[in-house]
């Protein structure tokens, strides 16, 4: 099995995270990959985003361990089959033995009058504006209907009316989107409480993240794969929604391991007391909503550190943090339309393709735990920022590619059942090259913990 090391993307990607530049060398990869089939460099993305965390991980075990991590601690190897499976978590699940619908009906890429458009509308509450916007009725017609109204109109238009109703509507734009940055740290505002040395879990692997808790207000893909990692790795996870905002049960079935969930209306007093006990003696705040969307809850980045000079507050978004659409809800998918990446991987006839994988999501979601993990080895007190938009922008300007191993891939290798919440999963094991081999904890049922940390 051919093992490549010396990485060029890992090396930018742990530059990004605020790592030494040398010690990108001790990742390597092994394997074949399933993520080179686009125009862009995913795999070579995908790969180092989880050698990026990994070396995290490494690192925070070392510091536990009260020495420098050091070339003496060896190779860290990557399977670029783990990272590929991972990468397609959702589209290998299997819940009950049923495999869940990624995409609803009025989710899609769809011809307009002068182009093309993106929607999204797997939740009720942007089906219903995306409708609304266009005065469509609600019935099983509105694909059709759908159609057939934006062929006679044009993208931006309709992106820019759907927008206002609430909804999520991208006009498919080229070229690509301005810059980016990568990873945003803020300046230190103090250490955080000492962790102590790092447990073990059952098969002898090092939980660097051990008794470390986070408070999770993430949703959907990128989020919730960070904090599905920190809870591999051992911290106590508690994701938090509003009542009013359900999740899908399919998304929380493939990213909800290695956590809890529990619901708390934080604009109601007994709530948001419970709430503020657990801010109180938590870690880690990573947080998913776009950018001012908690300032009114005083949830701030800023809010937090000051009143908790030692935790770490990690948050992303879809489209950035500076910019005109800074503000604006997204996906993935809808970040790949608006920032150039579809209509790069258009076919022959000028269909708008898409990314071999949620690349975005999954990217950021790595980038996100290894940034946490770094802050915690740096004792604490720091915010770090990360987008959808900011990947993106790296992955069409800096990602450098790399030719296949030739290896052989086989998703099967990475699949495994486990008990859950929601009955008999197939999910994908995790790719880090450290840390245990699978999750300790597998999802409940979205929204009923008890909102308490573990003793």
């Amino acid at each position: 099995m051919t093992t490549t090391r010396g990485d060029v993307t890992t090396a930018q990607a742990w530059a990004a995270l605020g790592g030494d530049g040398a010690a990108a060398g001790r990742v390597r990869y092994r394997g074949g990959s399933a993520l080179g089939t686009g125009r862009l460099p995913v795999r070579e993305l995908a790969r180092a985003t989880v050698g990026a965390c990994s070396l995290a991980a490494a690192e925070l075990a070392a510091v536990r361990a009260g020495r420098e991590p050091g070339p003496e601690d060896g190779p860290l190897t990557v399977d670029e089959g783990a990272v590929s499976t991972a990468f397609v978590s959702e589209r290998h699940l299997l819940v009950g033995g049923r495999a869940p619908v990624s995409f609803a009906p009025l989710s899609g890429f769809w011809r307009t009058a002068d182009g093309w458009l993106r929607t999204h509308a797997n939740y009720p509450h942007h089906r219903g504006p995306l409708l609304t916007a266009l005065g469509i009725p609600d019935d099983d017609r509105a694909p059709e209907v759908l159609r057939k109204e934006l062929e006679g109109l044009r993208a931006a238009e309709v992106q820019e009316r759907v927008y206002a109703a609430g909804g999520l509507a991208v006009a498919v734009a080229q070229p690509y989107g301005d810059p980016h940055p990568l990873v945003t740290w803020g300046p230190r505002s103090g250490g955080g409480r000492e962790l102590g040395p790092a447990a073990t879990a059952g098969d002898g692997a090092v939980l660097p993240a051990s008794g470390v808790r986070v408070l999770d207000l993430t949703r959907v893909i990128a989020g919730p794969v960070a904090t599905r990692t920190l809870g591999l790795l051992g911290a106590d996870v508690l994701r938090v929604d509003p009542p009013q905002l359900p999740e899908a049960d399919d998304a929380h079935a493939d990213t909800g391991f290695g956590k809890r969930s529990a619901r708390l209306d934080l604009t109601a007093a007994g709530d948001r007391a419970v709430f503020e006990e657990l801010l109180a003696t938590a870690d880690v705040v990573v947080s998913g909503y776009r950018p001012g969307a908690l300032d009114r809850l005083g949830l701030s980045a800023e809010a937090l550190l000051e009143r908790r000079p030692g935790l770490v507050v990690a948050e992303l978004c879809a489209w950035g943090w500076t910019g005109d659409w800074s503000g604006r809800r997204g996906f993935d998918s809808l970040v790949q339309a608006g920032y150039g990446i579809s209509a790069a991987e258009a076919d022959a006839e000028g269909r708008p393709g898409v990314l071999p994988a949620q690349a975005l999501d999954h990217g950021t979601g790595y980038l996100t735990a290894g940034a946490v993990l770094r802050a915690l080895a740096g004792g604490g007190g720091r915010t770090v920022r990360l987008s959808l938009a900011g990947t993106a922008s790296w992955l069409v300007r800096e990602v450098v590619p790399v030719a296949p191993a030739g290896e052989p891939y086989a998703a099967g290798d990475w699949l495994r059942p486990a008990p859950s919440g929601y009955g008999e999963l197939r999910h994908a094991l995790p790719p880090l090259a450290a840390g245990p081999a699978d999750w300790s904890r597998t999802p409940s049922r979205w929204g009923t913990d008890a909102p308490v940390w573990l003793p």
